[in-house]
């Protein structure tokens, strides 16, 4: 059979990764590291990608809070997004030896739509590169039912390593850790969602 022509299947239909952008603040680098995934994830085979911007979704800030209905309205359209993904990849400064706080609003807000899902992770910060950012995020999706990719991309310094287009200086060393990540983002997406096809994660 000419691969070419093959029919798609579940376990060859198109993955389609979340990538969630989680810095709000103004002036912020974020915009650039994300077209620069964006750029790697579209020339992957397999993968579609759909960018949430926290920015964007402006969600109200506490849980305990009852939403009014312009939040409640947000709220609901960034849920079937969220639940229709099959992976996630997070793109995040570091804040203090840590991660954003509207991103923690934003994982928090949902639940069952991480479940069973992979994520990985992209971040950017000075000297730790955004890594302990990350560090404290495998814990979160933990506890989310998410599992975690283990290879990370990182840019240390970050506003140094890219030029006014917003092109890398030196790309080879971060277009391999993309392509490690996506692939093992990719594999984990597919077998992930066979499993839950076959079987509807409880948690």
């Amino acid at each position: 059979m000419d691969l070419t022509t093959a029919p798609t299947t579940p376990a060859t239909a198109p993955l389609k990764v979340a990538v969630i952008l989680a810095s709000n603040r103004e002036g912020r680098f974020a915009p650039v590291i994300a077209d620069w995934l964006l750029a790697h994830t579209e020339a992957h085979p397999g993968i579609v990608t759909d960018l949430i911007d926290v920015a964007e979704a402006d969600l109200p800030t506490a849980l305990s809070f009852r939403p009014g209905p312009g939040a409640q309205a947000r709220l609901g359209a960034l849920a079937p997004r969220l639940a229709e993904a099959d992976a996630f990849v997070v793109v995040t400064p570091e804040y203090n030896h840590s991660y954003p706080a509207p991103l923690k609003n934003l994982i928090d807000w949902y639940r069952d739509e991480w479940q069973a899902k992979p994520v990985g992770f992209v971040s950017y910060g000075g000297v730790s590169g955004g890594l302990r950012a990350v560090e404290h995020l495998r814990q979160v999706f933990a506890e989310q039912h998410a599992v975690g990719i283990r290879e990370t991309v990182s840019f240390h310094n970050a506003g140094a390593l890219f030029d006014e287009q917003g092109r890398h200086r030196d790309p080879e060393g971060c277009d391999a850790a993309a392509k490690v990540l996506l692939d093992q983002l990719l594999w984990w997406g597919r077998a992930l969602r066979e499993a839950r096809a076959a079987r509807p994660y409880s948690g």
